[in-house]
């Protein structure tokens, strides 16, 4: 696990000093505390890296070959491909076995030299091998090509930036933006879809013209034209593609997914046999992630995702894993009594911590640390359990993407009976749904979690379309608040960037574009798959990596193996969802580890009490942030209707937590940055 930067330049106007390409490199000194390397390279042979070049930084986080051997940028046997690599290849021993067997040589025992050996052997297919977390920055000075490539899951960030005479890559903004003359611009587009997800989705970052590497995708520069890289990008994709040929920069530069899921129902397989090849994948993926040269352990909520990650481990373990979980003084906000009795059932050697979160001196970091808006309030667990884990080891186990690949989530179940009120029998309709509709008559009590508000929200926008519909489910503002949200001169700047791009942006854009991929599944499996493959990487994967990776800390998610996520899309709804109960089929497959008591605990999320911080330790920051003459300037959002946010909350007639929460951190992030 560790940070990586790159900058290739065409001229010598893009070229970076060494004291430049260090600050680059150092600003990830947290993701690699224990070495660092840089390599500059020339573009062409004979001529100066000065003029036209290339330039690859590492910052290393030892997990595996603790040895300096394992030093990167790392190159293959005559110094021809050189790689800069942060993350995991769990597969890595049996890739390496196989390309000894073609011949390979290797100097190290590490996972990244396997890379480049299959690179050298299957070229850009080298990504096809790899089962793990990943961001690659590849060098092949033989074909003069750039290679970055980024894991199917999106559980390593990469951010790059192309420009006419320069291409910047970085596994972090902070480290991008420290190039020289990287401008920093306000993208409006980007704002608009952060208030809608809490993040900002890929391909987008909060700057014009920096983006993120999609998951599952590779980019590639070539300087000449290459049979290899046309043929690459040739093939038919149902995710949209990308080429740099309207930059006027030298050679070519395309990006294509690498990897698109296959999501067609698999109508064979009988309950019991799922249930045994889903056993059989699980296991796997636990037993490869336990291998580690440095101290493993595991998150355990006592929920059920990480009750089975753990069970599995202690299954596999000689000794007792080391569990860890987190609790807080508010006791709706405190699962360490649950986890505690896992661990006791499981046999763990586990340890609670207990924080009194100071919202106050942890908000700054926060939000700097996570470079661009992130309103998940539950990084602030996340960030404290990290920080208390990694004194005791350096890996640790979670059971993410649980909830996306097995219908955890409380709104899949909304989703379905959406489908029943929308497309059920006419008689079942007009039974229950006219008296269940006078619901919506009713006043909504403050709390957002009650089940007359939720039976408020979703009577309300049932008669939507289904992917209107569950946008405006999970939408911090949809598009009623965001009517007098923004200034109009804002809407002015959205319709102005809307128009660069032909004027198809749209809210819904985001989901439409991945539910396209599952678009023959029911609705309910279909928005499961779409969250999957944006919600998954945008919010969870992206909060878990900055809060980890800030304290060095490596965290491995079994549920999120590529050949457990290929069989899981495949599996109907009916053994993921039966009756009130998601995640069906983990239940039955791994009930020897899960508590009776866990069989009809309601699902609780791993949050904070923003409600009563905005009235309390954060009422001072958010008076000085979202009612100050600075957020009037910004002439981005509506002061009086800010200002009637802020009101309602605090008089209790309203739950605003979550909204004022993304306000609150993106007028901290641009007092900061713009």
């Amino acid at each position: 696990m560790c940070g990586i930067c790159g900058l290739l330049w065409f001229e010598e106007s893009g070229s970076i000093r060494p004291a430049n390409f260090d600050a680059m490199v150092n600003t990830l000194a947290h993701r690699g505390p224990d070495d660092r390397g840089t390599r500059f390279f020339p573009l062409e042979n004979g001529t100066s890296p000065e003029k036209k070049g290339i330039a690859l930084g590492h910052r290393r986080l030892s997990i595996i070959d603790l040895s300096e051997l394992g030093r990167q940028p790392l190159c293959n046997e005559d110094e021809s491909i050189w790689i800069t690599f942060n993350g995991e290849i769990y597969n890595y021993s049996e890739l390496k076995g196989d390309l000894e067997r073609k011949g390979h040589q290797f100097h190290t025992a590490t996972d990244t030299e396997v890379i480049v050996h299959l690179y050298e052997e299957y070229g850009l297919k080298f990504v096809d091998y790899l089962n793990g977390m990943f961001a690659v920055g590849l060098w092949d000075s033989r074909k003069k090509r750039l290679i970055l490539a980024r894991d199917r899951m999106g559980k390593k960030p990469l951010y790059w930036r192309a420009e006419k005479n320069r291409i910047l890559f970085a596994s972090e903004l902070k480290a991008l933006l420290k190039a020289p003359n990287v401008p920093k611009a306000l993208d409006p587009i980007a704002l608009d879809q952060y208030l809608t997800y809490q993040y900002v989705p890929h391909p987008r970052s909060i700057y014009q013209g920096i983006q993120k590497l999609p998951p599952g995708h590779l980019a590639v520069w070539s300087l000449e034209k290459d049979g290899e890289i046309q043929k690459f990008c040739d093939f038919s994709s149902p995710l949209p593609s990308e080429s740099m040929d309207f930059l006027p920069m030298l050679g070519e530069f395309h990006i294509r997914p690498f990897w698109i899921p296959d999501c067609e129902e698999d109508r064979d397989l009988s309950f019991s046999d799922s249930k045994a090849e889903l056993r059989k994948r699980i296991e796997h993926a636990v037993q490869i992630r336990m291998r580690s040269d440095v101290p493993l352990g595991a998150f355990l909520s006592g929920g059920i995702d990480s009750t089975i990650i753990v069970g599995l481990m202690q299954k596999f373990s000689s000794q007792k894993v080391k569990t860890f979980s987190i609790g807080f003084p508010q006791k709706e906000y405190d699962e360490t009594a649950f986890a505690r009795r896992t661990a006791e059932r499981l046999g763990t050697d586990h340890e609670e911590f207990f924080v009194s979160p100071d919202a106050r001196a942890i908000f700054p970091e926060l939000v700097r640390q996570y470079d661009e808006p992130f309103a998940d309030s539950s990084a602030i667990p996340t960030w404290y359990l990290s920080e208390l884990t990694r004194k005791k080891v350096i890996v640790a186990l979670s059971g993410d993407g649980g909830d996306e690949l097995f219908l955890g989530y409380d709104r899949y179940k909304a989703v379905r009976l959406a489908g029943i009120f929308t497309y059920g029998p006419a008689f079942f309709r007009k039974m229950i749904g006219l008296p269940l509709s006078l619901i919506s008559l009713l006043p909504a009590p403050v709390h957002q979690r009650s089940l007359l508000r939720r039976a408020k929200r979703f009577f309300e926008v049932l008669p939507m379309e289904p992917t209107e519909r569950y946008l405006q489910w999970i939408a911090y503002f949809n598009r009623q608040r965001k009517e007098k949200l923004y200034t109009p001169e804002f809407r002015r700047r959205i319709e102005q960037e809307k128009n660069i791009f032909g004027g198809k942006y749209d809210m819904c854009d985001f989901l439409d574009e991945y539910r396209e991929l599952s678009a023959n599944r029911d609705f309910t499996t279909s928005i499961s798959i779409t969250d999957l493959l944006t919600y998954l990487p945008g919010a969870l994967m992206c909060k878990v990596d900055i809060a980890s990776m800030r304290h060095s800390l490596e965290v491995r998610a079994p549920f999120l193996d590529r050949d457990v996520v290929s069989f899981a899309l495949k599996m109907p709804m009916k053994y993921k969802l039966r009756g009130s109960k998601g995640k069906y089929i983990l239940r039955e497959t791994f009930r020897e580890f899960l508590p009776p008591e866990l069989e009809n605990r309601p699902k609780t999320g791993f949050g904070v009490p923003l409600d009563h911080w905005f009235r309390g330790p954060l009422r001072d920051l958010l008076h000085d942030l979202l009612l100050s003459k600075e957020m009037e300037r910004t002439e981005i959002f509506d002061p009086e209707y800010v200002r009637s946010l802020v009101r309602e909350h605090e008089e209790k007639k309203f739950d605003h937590s979550a909204r004022l929460w993304a306000l609150l951190v993106f007028m901290f992030w641009y007092q900061e940055n713009l």
